[in-house]
């Protein structure tokens, strides 16, 4: 296999999750529609003058290169693409579909509609929309992009009336999915109602 097979440039994507990497890098989780789930190392993004600290931003749409042929792969660079802003409830939903994707996605599956409905649910977000819906048109996509979903046609994810029995039930079957792993955020939205 050639060098150049080892290399992607402007991917589109969204910095799923980043954590710190020895004195100056970064391990990123992104998420790509042509290549799903993927590791990178972004050397030198911690130092103050970095081209990439800025940039990589969760949430916020990105072009996306890297190099490698390992699981973990070597950012070469980050453009940003646009900026959603997005503020309280819209935040944590947008946090809630990352980890989603982080513990049921496998590395580098791609899922050109899942990232479609990724994307749409940020803007619907950052655009001040009832999380609802977009967060119900998500887990319903997620659940049949990987297999898990149910064999009905997609109920009307605007309609406030019908709201509750479908979180209900996507709930319940992303609670098997995630049996004795529960999600975080939940844990943290939990917590914020009783206030």
């Amino acid at each position: 296999m050639s060098r150049r097979a080892n290399r992607v440039q402007d991917a589109r994507g969204y910095l799923l999750h980043a954590s710190p990497w020895r004195e100056t890098s970064l391990i990123v989780h992104v998420f790509t529609g042509e290549h799903g789930n993927v590791s990178l190392v972004a050397k030198g993004a911690k130092r103050p003058y970095s081209a990439l600290r800025p940039v990589l931003s969760a949430f916020q749409p990105l072009a996306l290169s890297w190099s490698g042929a390992g699981e973990i792969k070597t950012l070469v660079r980050a453009e940003s693409l646009g900026i959603h802003t997005l503020g309280g409830r819209a935040h944590m939903s947008a946090w809630y579909m990352n980890e989603l994707l982080l513990r049921l996605l496998p590395r580098e599956d791609p899922h050109p509609v899942l990232f479609d409905a990724y994307d749409a649910a940020l803007l619907q977000l950052a655009q001040g929309s009832k999380a609802a819906g977009s967060l119900r048109r998500f887990e319903w996509i997620l659940l049949n992009e990987t297999g898990y979903g149910v064999d009905e046609t997609a109920p009307d994810f605007d309609d406030a009336q019908g709201e509750p029995e479908l979180r209900r039930s996507l709930r319940e079957r992303l609670d098997e999915l995630l049996a004795g792993r529960p999600l975080r955020t939940r844990k943290v939205l939990m917590e914020l109602q009783r206030f």
